[in-house]
């Protein structure tokens, strides 16, 4: 990424979360085929997460984190009508909507933070961190991602669900 000179820009960042819990085996015999869905990528013979939407705890994080820079909340109403009386359940179609309240904001960077006791996601962050790119236009260099078992100390250390925490950097041209 090249920089502009000191002064020509304004940078701000913004914080998001999302949490789901796994599918109980009620919602599992009614969705046997719901897969597991992390930034965009399906982990296969994984263990997939409740919710309306497809339940990418992942970009619901990110999604929150662009909402909580631009003001303009996503997830809540907007994502209802989509899901629910729209029928789409694809987490990236509700990261295009918050990318379009971007206005002139320009994102620079997203790290990422899961905590989760399964699954087991070093073999699954680069792939991640590729698709995110590809939804955000950012490169997998600008996307960090860690993970952490939680080490049984929460619900989700001890394998119930999924937390993602998502920091965004952003820039936009600064206003004199």
């Amino acid at each position: 990424m090249e920089y502009p000179a000191a002064g020509i820009w304004e940078y701000a960042g913004a914080i998001g979360q999302d949490s789901h819990r796994f599918v109980n085996p009620d919602e599992l015999a009614a969705q046997p085929r719901r897969p597991l869905i992390l930034g965009g990528v399906i982990l296969p013979g994984e263990p997939a997460l409740s919710g309306n939407s497809d339940a990418d705890v992942v970009l619901h994080a990110l999604v929150n984190a662009i909402s909580g820079l631009t003001g303009q909340n996503v997830l809540g109403a907007r994502a209802d009508r989509l899901c629910l009386e729209q029928g789409i359940s694809d987490s990236a179609v509700y990261l295009r909507e918050a990318m379009a309240d971007l206005g002139d904001w320009q994102l620079c960077h997203i790290s990422l933070s899961v905590e989760g006791q399964r699954p087991r996601l070093a073999l699954w962050i680069d792939r991640i961190r590729l698709r995110l790119a590809e939804l955000t236009g950012l490169t997998a260099a600008d996307i960090g991602m860690t993970a952490t078992s939680g080490e049984g100390l929460t619900a989700f250390g001890r394998g119930e669900g999924l937390q993602v925490f998502c920091l965004v950097t952003a820039r936009r041209p600064a206003r004199h």
